[in-house]
């Protein structure tokens, strides 16, 4: 095996310019969640072009995809998920753009180099990641369900894995009231701005009343129109995370009961809109330790701990029906953040093209790894399975 895998090296080494190629096109035309109609046929084009079978628009979302390479039968059915959505007012300050090409070096090492056993690799294109949850949105349309394991490639400041990540759920709140002169007859009127003020109150009350690792965040999206005028409406946006998926569900309970009795002290009326979700992950140590180890054999840079906990992702969703984890892989120097503009200056990069090719290698090896030997997918299922039933830190 480490014969092949050396072979598999050279060969994702010798394909990097092409991969470099793809995604310095998709980093050059940043297109925004549900709107990659350029990076996603760019992608699927290329699985077509070298025998997968392909299907654009899955899950009932124009820009996603398949891919799907079958050698033989009754093999295991591994997943390759990628994103390539961008950032608003940013571009790919997340390097999104790196993670098609090199989900694409795996799986083409891997059709050229695992021959001898029966085994499916299924790519899944996935828009919208950045706040759009098109993972979930897939998920409910009856993708991934085909797949046994889920692997991802993502850039970063050092080569890891992630253990924890926050389950989030966002809200549109309005605030429906009276308007009135505010200065000739006030008392007729009922502010909907008001209920948004004390809503904002009321969550900063409750920080000081829940787990310390619990986010919330909000913001103004309509304060409704001139000062001397008492608003009608006032439009508000929310999210709140938790590092525990059913801790999160409690939060949300007490939040709405904020919504509606800030609505009811102000006298006016309130509607909660659910705009998107997502579950905390479910960790599977075992497959992130082979990830590991197979970036420790090809000399991965910056190889660092896992992180135990980072933000929030659509990937999650995946990760709470089959086991699943993404490769981190260092690209930027150390403390640099994701979604800013020094992610966006290092996306064409010699270390961004370096880390496509690290990337392919770790998740080809692992592939393999897994082909070779399926009882680690059965290993990784009874820990998946330990975990998700615990929703406990770990």
């Amino acid at each position: 095996m480490v014969k092949v895998k050396s072979e598999m090296s050279d060969y994702i080494d010798s394909i990097s310019p092409a991969l470099n190629t793809i995604s310095d096109k998709i980093f050059d035309k940043p297109e925004l969640g549900f709107h990659e109609y350029y990076a996603s046929k760019l992608i699927c084009d290329a699985f077509s072009k070298e025998g997968f079978r392909t299907e654009l628009g899955v899950g009932k979302l124009d820009t996603s995809f398949k891919a799907v390479y079958e050698n033989g039968t009754c093999g295991p059915s591994i997943g390759l998920l990628c994103e390539y959505d961008a950032l608003e007012g940013l571009g790919h300050g997340c390097g999104h753009q790196m993670q098609g090409p090199a989900i694409l070096g795996c799986a083409l090492a891997v059709k050229k180099y695992v021959k001898d056993k029966p085994y499916k690799l299924i790519v899944y294109g996935t828009p919208a990641e950045e706040g759009g949850a098109g993972k979930s949105i897939m998920l409910n349309n009856g993708c991934f369900r085909d797949i046994e394991v889920a692997l991802m490639m993502h850039g970063s400041p050092t080569t890891t894995t992630d253990i924890k990540s926050m389950a989030l759920t966002s809200f549109l709140v309005t605030y429906h009231g009276k308007s009135a002169h505010a200065a000739l007859k006030p008392e007729d009127g009922r502010s909907a701005f008001d209920a948004m003020l004390l809503a904002f109150h009321g969550i900063e009350l409750m920080r000081e009343h829940v787990l310390e690792d619990t986010r919330m965040h909000y913001t103004v999206l309509n304060a409704g129109g001139s000062e001397n005028i008492v608003p009608e409406n006032a439009v508000g946006r929310f999210q709140l995370r938790s590092y525990s998926t059913q801790y999160l569900q409690h939060v949300i309970k007490r939040f709405k009961d904020i919504i509606y009795g800030s609505a009811m002290m102000s006298g006016v009326t309130c509607e909660i809109e659910e705009l998107s979700s997502c579950k905390a992950k479910v960790p599977v140590i075992k497959l992130n330790n082979l990830l590991m180890n197979n970036a420790e054999i090809i000399h991965a840079p910056q190889i660092g701990p896992s992180r135990k906990k980072t933000g929030s992702t659509d990937f999650a969703e995946v990760m709470s029906i089959i086991p699943g984890s993404c490769i981190r892989v260092a690209f930027v120097p150390v403390g640099t953040s994701a979604h800013s503009q020094d992610y966006v200056n290092a996306g064409k990069t010699e270390a961004a093209h370096k880390a496509i090719a690290y990337g392919a290698k770790i998740l080809a090896f692992t592939v393999m790894d897994m082909i070779e030997d399926p009882q680690l997918i059965n290993e990784f299922w009874e820990e998946f399975k330990k975990n998700r039933s615990s929703d406990l830190e770990i």
